[in-house]
């Protein structure tokens, strides 16, 4: 009897511990499910432009982002209070967005209000946080211009672009790491590629530029065996064609030479004009002189 009742009270306070053990991990537990930050990717960014949002941008290199990561957990623990989404972005495995919202330091605080942009700049504590949101101190803040919100086409093309260089780190880091190619034949890889899609580019550029702007055309020069010449026809053969080579020849030949006798006489009729002209002034000068005489 007495063994089992020292037995009992032994296990008493076992069982108190681990009934307080028990209660500290569901707190914990309960906490971290509170304090957890809603992560930010290329496929879901959108859902920032509904709401109020605090994102920070960081990377897992920087030293002043691991030292604001204490603070941004404990801020997101009241992000249920103040009615607000708090959440982050890794620029290392998100280049898009860093070129959508023009992240060139770390860490990087946005704000965003059904779908305003706003850079934060004040302190990163905690209750500066708290008091940024519950004070509505971001009404103080002007937005963002609208051709630099990240949802514009300037900032969709920017994101593209940062895409762009990191496919293409990532396709230089193959071929000289995995396939084994040197560096120097990487970048003669992408030389070429980037001489084809220019030429490629270029083609298209001239097709649709001469689709939406057509150039003259040239207008084409009729025969002289196909012109008329004025008082006469041209003869045809039973079959509606023109006659042979030779009868062209001589058409235009005697179209040629009509023209300059057109032309002669012309320049001879002119002469006349002039010389009758001429006659006419001197004998008008002529005559005025004799009567002032």
């Amino acid at each position: 009897m007495a063994a089992s009742a020292g037995a009992g009270a032994c296990g008493r306070p076992v069982l108190v511990l681990m009934a307080l053990q028990l209660l500290l991990w569901s707190t914990t537990s309960s906490r971290a499910e509170r304090s957890s930050v809603k992560v930010i990717t290329d496929h879901n960014w959108r859902e920032m432009l509904q709401g109020e949002w605090m994102v920070e941008f960081y990377a897992p290199w920087c030293p002043a982002c691991q030292q604001l990561k204490a603070e941004w957990n404990e801020f997101a623990e009241w992000s249920d209070d103040l009615g607000v989404n708090v959440a982050k972005v890794d620029v290392t495995e998100q280049p898009g967005l860093s070129g959508r919202f023009i992240i060139t330091a770390l860490p990087t605080i946005y704000h965003c209000k059904d779908g305003e942009f706003r850079k934060y700049q004040g302190p990163r504590m905690k209750n500066d946080f708290i008091d940024f949101i519950d004070g509505k101190k971001w009404e103080t803040i002007e937005p963002m211009y609208s051709w630099l919100q990240p949802s514009s086409f300037l900032m969709t093309s920017m994101s593209a672009l940062f895409q762009l260089s990191m496919w293409i780190r990532h396709c230089h880091n193959y071929f000289t790491e995995d396939i084994g190619i040197p560096v120097w034949g990487s970048y003669i890889i992408f030389a070429l590629m980037t001489l084809f899609s220019g030429l490629v580019l270029g083609l298209i550029l001239v097709f649709v530029a001469d689709y939406v702007l057509p150039t003259r055309r040239y207008k084409h020069q009729p025969h002289c065996s196909e012109r008329k010449m004025p008082g006469s026809k041209l003869l045809q053969s039973k079959d509606g064609h023109l006659q042979d080579e030779a009868n062209e020849d001589g058409q235009c030949s005697h179209e040629r030479k009509s023209s300059s006798k057109r032309l002669e006489k012309t320049l001879v009729k002119d002469d006349m004009d002039y010389l009758h002209d001429t006659v006419r002034k001197r004998t008008l000068e002529y005559t005025s002189r004799t009567d002032d005489s």
